[in-house]
C-alpha cells in the first residue's frame, strides 16, 4: 500500500464500506519494543481506537466491529486480564461524552456473562446512555470467538428442531444467521488486521465468508486515522466478485 493518506479520494468517498471489522493487534510487541510492560501497549491502544471511532464516523461508515478480547484471552496471565478489564471499564465510562457528541451508539457480542460484573454494569449503563443515537453502530466484540459464536447457534437451532419448530431440511444459511450476535447487521465488507499477522483468529468466521482482507504492517497503538484511510482507499480498489466471474 502506499503512504498513508489524510484525506480520503473521491473514490474512496463513493465506495465506502459499510461495515468495518478489526483485529486489534500489536499492543504487546509495541510495549516491547519500547521496553516498556505489556499494559502501557494497552494502554496506548486505547488511543487508537478512539482515533478510529471518530474517524469512521466522519466519513460515514455504519458499522465498526472491534476485537477487543477473545475467548483465548482468558488465558492470558491474570494479572494482565484484570489490567485490561479495568481499562475497558474506564474507556467505557470516559467514552460516553466523546461517543454522544459523534453520535455513536453501541453494541456488544460474545459471551458476555463471563466479563466482571464491573464491567457488566457499565456496559449497561453506557449502551443506555448511548441508546438514541443514530450515527455510526460501535460493536465491541468481548469474550468472543467465533467457533463458539457459531456452536451456540447450532445448539439454538438444535432446540428448536426438537422442540419441532423448525424441519432439519429448513436449516438453510439464512436461518443460521438469524441465530448468531450479529443478526441484526449486514456482514463485514472489509476485514482489518493490524500488526502483519496473516490470520483471523477466529474472528467473526462465518460474517468474513466474503469480505476483503486487509494486512497493516502497523501496530494497533500506532494506527490511527491515515492508516484507517490507506485501509478503505485499498479496498475501494478490489473487485469484489462474491464468487462469481
Amino acid at each position: 500500500m502506499s503512504a498513508a493518506p489524510s484525506h480520503l479520494s473521491v473514490a474512496a468517498k463513493a465506495a465506502l464500506p459499510t461495515h468495518v471489522a478489526i483485529i486489534m493487534d500489536g499492543n504487546g510487541r509495541w510495549a516491547k519494543q519500547r521496553h516498556l510492560p505489556r499494559v502501557e501497549g494497552h494502554r496506548n491502544g486505547v488511543e487508537s481506537v478512539r482515533a478510529v471511532v471518530r474517524a469512521c464516523g466522519e466519513v460515514g461508515i455504519k458499522y465498526l466491529t472491534l476485537y477487543a478480547f477473545s475467548v483465548e484471552n482468558w488465558n492470558r496471565p491474570q494479572d494482565e486480564v484484570d489490567t485490561l478489564m479495568k481499562y475497558l471499564a474506564r474507556f467505557l465510562k470516559n467514552e460516553i461524552g466523546e461517543l454522544n457528541k459523534n453520535n455513536v451508539r453501541l453494541e456488544v457480542i460474545g459471551q458476555i456473562y463471563r466479563l466482571p460484573e464491573f464491567v457488566q454494569e457499565q456496559l449497561k449503563k453506557t449502551q443506555a446512555a448511548l441508546e438514541k443515537n443514530t450515527g455510526l453502530t460501535l460493536v465491541l466484540a468481548l469474550s468472543y470467538g467465533g467457533r463458539t459464536e457459531i456452536v451456540e447457534a447450532v445448539r439454538k437451532i438444535a432446540e428448536q428442531a426438537k422442540q419441532g419448530k423448525i424441519e432439519p431440511a429448513e436449516i438453510n444459511e439464512q436461518v443460521i444467521a438469524q441465530h448468531l450476535y450479529t443478526h441484526a447487521w449486514p456482514d463485514p465488507d472489509l476485514l482489518i488486521r493490524t500488526s502483519g499477522e496473516m490470520r483471523v483468529s477466529n474472528f467473526l468466521l462465518w460474517q468474513i465468508s466474503y469480505a476483503e482482507l486487509v494486512v497493516t504492517p502497523t501496530l494497533w497503538p500506532d494506527f490511527r486515522k491515515p492508516q484507517l484511510f490507506e485501509a478503505l482507499e485499498e479496498y475501494t480498489r478490489r473487485n469484489r466478485r462474491f464468487g462469481g466471474i
